[in-house]
């Protein structure tokens, strides 16, 4: 299958969110909808080190991708966390989560980024698939406080 990744634009914002809620449902979770205004804002500000991509399909969004750059006192090169990767659950292992997250992978080069990291839930197991044939797992375990 053929998907064109391409970085968001104000006019966007329709197709977006469909996406973003429908990512919301699978981790079941609900983000508030001034959270989610925000955070679209930012995808459009370019002093942000937010960033958005959506996947399409013969016109009609099918995933969505965001990623934050940030410092790293590891390297010199700044990181790039792959926050959020959804495809619609119809197109879900035709390839276009690989398109996704190699559209952040190329930013990530251009940007000078050392690394492109991410996370998932265990029982995300589809996923997980993909995500063991193109990148390492490095055995780290997630610790959160929430405020």
């Amino acid at each position: 299958m053929s998907f064109d990744v391409r970085p968001v634009t104000a006019a966007d914002q329709n197709a977006w969110l469909p996406l973003w809620q429908g990512y919301q449902q699978f981790y079941d979770t609900e983000i508030s909808a001034e959270t989610s205004a925000i955070t679209w804002q930012r995808f459009l500000d370019p002093a942000e080190p937010m960033h958005a991509a959506i996947a399409w399909q013969d016109g009609k969004p099918v995933g969505l991708v965001h990623w934050i750059f940030h410092r790293s006192c590891w390297t010199v090169g700044d990181y790039c966390y792959l926050q959020d990767l959804f495809v619609a659950e119809q197109l879900r292992g035709t390839g276009a989560g690989r398109k996704l997250i190699e559209h952040v992978c190329a930013q990530a080069k251009t940007a000078g980024a050392s690394r492109v990291h991410w996370l998932t839930q265990e029982s995300n197991t589809t996923a997980m698939h993909l995500y063991d044939r193109i990148a390492d797992r490095p055995g780290f375990i997630q610790y959160r406080k929430i405020f």
